[in-house]
Formats: structure tokens, C-alpha cells, sequence
């Protein structure tokens, strides 16, 4: 979830996909069952500002409890679970927004049978 894209120098492009459409890639040893897709990035898309991903958390799975100096804005699009926020347990659901802010620790638990799915909206890190 700490993955940031670095701004590129390609040409902001205009985009419409099915987010299936986008490759979900696993997120790994860090957290099993959890797979990652950039919707949109700097890095395929020229997106200057904005990174949007969608998390896939399979059954009983979670992504990995950490923090990182920048905010995430969520929004559950389909399945039911919690969040985690500096150890307070919150549930979330289908339509649900969540405001992580930077340097805040949190983990999202899926509790039901289906794949739980959010938007992830992040900052485009750049250089120094």
C-alpha cells in the first residue's frame, strides 16, 4: 500500500477501461491475497498530480498494517471488512469513504466471503 509512482515524462493521455481491464498485480509475501491495479499513474498515463488504484483483498486476508507520509483517500466499492486505524477497529462497507491521513498506521481486514474491493487514491511522488 506504500507504493508511490514516480512522475514520468510522458504526455498525459486520455483513458477509458473497465478497471478489469488494468493488470492486477499481487502485492506478495507482504500480504497474501491482496493484489493491487493502477487505474491510473504517472508512469502509464502521464498523470501529474493524482494516483488511483484499486486494492482487491481476498477472504480472510488484509493488506499490511503500515504507515507512509502521504494521505490515501479510499472508497469501498464492493464487500464488507474493516479498517484499522492506529489500532480503533472500524467497519466498512460497500459505499463507505475512508481518509487515511500521512503517518497514520492502518491495515484493511476482509471479513466476508467476497472479494473486498477499494479505490485508492494517492499523491504522485516527486522528485526533490
Amino acid at each position: 500500500m506504500g507504493r508511490q509512482v514516480s512522475v514520468s515524462e510522458k504526455k498525459p493521455t486520455a483513458k477509458v477501461v473497465h478497471f478489469t481491464d488494468v493488470p492486477a498485480e499481487e502485492f506478495g509475501d507482504e500480504a497474501p491475497g491482496v493484489s493491487i491495479r493502477l487505474l491510473i499513474d504517472a508512469e502509464r498515463d502521464g498523470a501529474p498530480v493524482y494516483v488511483l488504484r484499486m486494492i482487491e483483498v481476498s477472504p480472510g486476508c488484509r493488506t499490511p498494517d503500515h504507515s507512509h507520509p502521504f494521505e490515501h483517500e479510499n472508497f469501498v466499492v464492493e464487500g464488507t471488512g474493516e479498517v484499522v486505524i492506529e489500532g480503533g477497529r472500524h467497519p466498512v462497507a460497500q459505499g463507505d469513504v475512508v481518509f487515511v491521513p500521512p503517518g497514520v498506521q492502518h491495515t484493511y481486514r476482509n471479513t466476508a466471503e467476497v472479494t473486498l474491493r477499494f479505490l485508492c487514491g494517492i499523491p504522485v511522488s516527486r522528485p526533490c
